[in-house]
């Protein structure tokens, strides 16, 4: 496992950008974390998780997975954990497409 960089430099941030192509910077109050886009082994398995009515545990899966660094505090903390799943859900991004039949 990677370190848990929590104050990230520039060159940290732009070496993820590269990386990943997005980063996100999630602030709660005065605890920060960055976090990358979902792939699509985690969004299967955060919805495995809904499936089996563990909403808590698929956005726990999103927010685990997606994680590059930050104050680890959000995700011990249960009053911290709560505010990143009301945000973790942004992180899906799909864009528009069209279906025609021929």
């Amino acid at each position: 496992m990677e370190e848990n960089i929590i104050n990230p430099t520039p060159e940290q941030i732009a070496g993820w950008k590269k990386q990943y192509k997005t980063v996100h910077k999630l602030t709660i109050g005065d605890k920060v974390a960055y976090l990358k886009n979902p792939d699509r082994r985690t969004l299967s398995l955060a919805m495995t998780k809904i499936a089996k009515s563990d909403i808590i545990g698929g956005s726990e899966a999103i927010l685990e997975n997606c994680w590059l660094g930050g104050d680890a505090e959000i995700k011990t903390d249960d009053e911290l954990f709560m505010a990143a799943v009301g945000k973790v859900g942004d992180l899906i991004q799909v864009k528009d497409a069209e279906l025609e039949k021929l």
